[in-house]
């Protein structure tokens, strides 16, 4: 948003232009986020794949958010930069759900062997509570014993 307005002051009635440079911006910085902070258990080996498609989806996010900025600037006629500001805000809203269902779903996948250990420490905890639970059952079920034959 910064370069955003900043762009604004320089580029005078370019809105959607100054967006898209700024978009452009962010999605530079978002790559690094995504890849190296989110995603960073995500399958290295496929570097290039995940750069091709992460740019196409930003694209597509780009497209997104500069068509809400442009129907809501121009469709209102409203010009203001604090409008411009707000519009754009919405567009990000739009574009955002929808990049990260695109980058979780396609572009930052976990490879076949995260999975499979993911899987196999998920059944060895499962396996860990079902015994941890019939030691339980056991110790409650000789319990009642117990006080029961005290009773008699």
């Amino acid at each position: 948003m910064v370069a955003l307005a900043l762009l604004l002051d320089v580029m005078h009635g370019a809105t959607v232009r100054a967006n898209i440079i700024a978009t452009l911006i962010a999605i530079g910085a978002n790559y690094i986020g995504y890849r190296y902070w989110v995603y960073r258990d995500a399958d290295a080996q496929t570097r290039t794949r995940e750069i091709t498609l992460f740019l196409v989806f930003s694209g597509i996010g780009l497209v997104i958010q500069n068509a809400v900025l442009y129907a809501l600037t121009y469709g209102l006629d409203m010009h203001a930069k604090s409008v411009a500001l707000f519009f754009t805000m919405v567009g990000i809203g739009v574009a955002t759900l929808f990049r990260f269902w695109a980058y979780r779903t396609f572009v930052f996948t976990r490879s076949a062997e995260a999975d499979g250990s993911a899987e196999g420490a998920v059944a060895e905890a499962e396996a860990i509570l079902a015994d941890s639970h019939s030691k339980h059952a056991r110790a409650a079920a000789g319990t009642k014993k117990r006080v029961g034959s005290r009773r008699a």
